[in-house]
């Protein structure tokens, strides 16, 4: 079963699905005439335009869940891999892919808000929703949502609360099954609460957890002041294959920066648009341009934060693919979250165990809770009533898989789940490409308005937009 799930994950996270979400990118930047520079004053004026209603959550709260989706432990073990295994290059193409990304997650979220709906009283959206209105295509939307609840409420949410029970036992030597049991308890609190329940934490944890993180990474940064000229060139050299030490690898640096990139900051993956869709506002687009954000606080930030405390420091180690290493800083350490740590522990040798406990325990916290309201989302799909009974099952099951993580090794899990992960991407992305002309629509009207002097408020029909419940 191992094999077959390791070789479905190739085909699934083979470089075609890296050539499809550059090709998008790169797609989506042209006509929307790179709307992730010439409205990025917009992105900010936005986050705190909306407050929360009785049927959604405010715009900053929405932007904080797909926050906590986006930010998890790829931003602190996966940075570190790519660089082991790319160098210091992958780091360039870190940025370039959430560059174009941020076009990408502008299209999905604002496609979401489109055509979202109301369920019980609470907005609801996403790719399972738009797929089956925007294109017609019931099956294919099925096919999402049933992908979606499995990977985002069974398989995913161990592998985080793994990382986080690790981390705890090697910081601080407490048993992982006493940190399984308090995930469980404060996971129950805030889901059992419900989508508003999330929003209101997202919106208070994620700037304290992102800011910390930074101020860190910037304090670091600090400290090495003179080496910033070296770093910077080092990471555009290496990502143009110009730095002999790393020439052998530049293929490398491309390939594992744009994976871990995609991963990250999972712009186009269909995760975002859920949360997108649950936004009070008064027109698509100023939920579009916020989820557009997101991607830069991700990887330009938090993504950059970590790449920046390993680099400066010089705690990584770097693989040569024939065997050996090429830069062989660390003897002992494994790839992943121990260069972090490491590089903390460079200038505060007391806090480097500790600080990236804390900081996993709150960035893999955040993404258990967007797992789940992602999660609940796509079965309020499947089941329009939302029977009581199927969410609370649904609760029980997030619970139980992210106790099991904490105390059983994740490397199924992260294997299954990334394979969920992979065909969200796939599906959501070609689904995108299709239906992208609402979403266009959406953003010559409010440019239009905007030109105009106005507030911009949508609406549908004098579009031509069809099957919209809410506009």
């Amino acid at each position: 079963m191992e094999k077959v799930i390791a070789s479905i994950n190739e085909l699934v996270w083979s470089n075609a699905l890296i050539v499809l979400c550059m090709g998008a990118g790169v797609y989506f930047s042209i006509v929307t005439r790179f709307l992730q520079v010439g409205y990025l004053k917009d992105m900010i004026k936005l986050l705190f335009r909306t407050k929360a209603s009785d049927r959604g959550v405010s715009s900053f709260q929405a932007f904080s869940i797909a926050i906590s989706g986006r930010v998890g432990t790829g931003n602190i073990a996966g940075v570190a891999t790519a660089i082991a295994m790319g160098g210091p290059g992958a780091v360039f193409w870190m940025w370039a892919i959430a560059f174009l990304g941020s076009a990408s997650a502008f299209i999905e979220a604002t496609l979401g808000q489109i055509y979202k709906q109301v369920n019980n009283g609470q907005y609801r959206g996403g790719p399972a929703f738009y797929i089956e209105k925007g294109l017609g295509i019931k099956w294919y939307a099925v096919v999402f949502a049933v992908a979606t609840v499995l990977s985002t409420a069974l398989f995913l949410p161990g592998v985080q609360s793994n990382s986080i029970a690790l981390s705890m036992q090697n910081a601080f030597n407490l048993p992982v099954s006493v940190t399984g049991v308090g995930l469980v308890i404060l996971l129950g609190l805030i889901i059992f609460g419900g989508v508003k329940r999330i929003g209101k934490v997202a919106e208070l944890v994620v700037p304290f957890m992102a800011g910390a993180y930074i101020l860190m990474a910037v304090v670091i940064m600090a400290l090495n002041i003179r080496e910033i000229p070296a770093v910077l060139s080092l990471i555009f050299r290496s990502a143009f294959d110009l730095e002999p030490a790393f020439a052998g690898i530049f293929g490398m640096a491309v390939s594992w920066g744009i994976k871990r990139g995609i991963y990250s900051n999972e712009a186009g993956q269909g995760t975002a648009p859920h949360a997108a869709a649950a936004a009070e506002v008064d027109h698509p687009v100023k939920q579009g341009l916020v989820q557009a954000f997101s991607v830069y606080i991700d990887t330009l930030f938090v993504c950059s934060a970590t790449a920046f405390m390993i680099l400066f420091t010089g705690q990584y180690n770097v693989l040569n693919p024939e065997g050996g290493f090429l830069v062989h800083n660390l003897p002992e350490a494994k790839i992943g979250a121990e260069y972090t740590q490491y590089a903390i522990a460079h200038h505060f040798p007391a806090l480097g165990s500790g600080f990236v406990a804390i900081a996993l325990l709150f960035f893999a916290f955040t993404t258990i809770m967007a797992y789940y309201y992602i999660a609940e989302t796509n079965l309020s799909y499947l089941d329009k009533s939302e029977n009581k009974w199927a969410v609370t099952a649904l609760r029980i099951l997030i619970l139980v898989a992210t106790y099991y993580g904490s105390v059983k090794t994740a490397e199924a899990a992260w294997a299954v789940g990334d394979m969920g992960v992979g065909i969200m991407a796939w599906l959501n992305i070609v689904a995108i490409l299709i239906l992208q002309k609402p979403a266009l629509l959406a953003l010559k009207d409010y440019q239009r308005q905007r030109r105009e002097g106005k507030n911009p408020v949508f609406n549908a029909k004098e579009l031509g937009i069809k099957n919209t419940d809410m506009w």
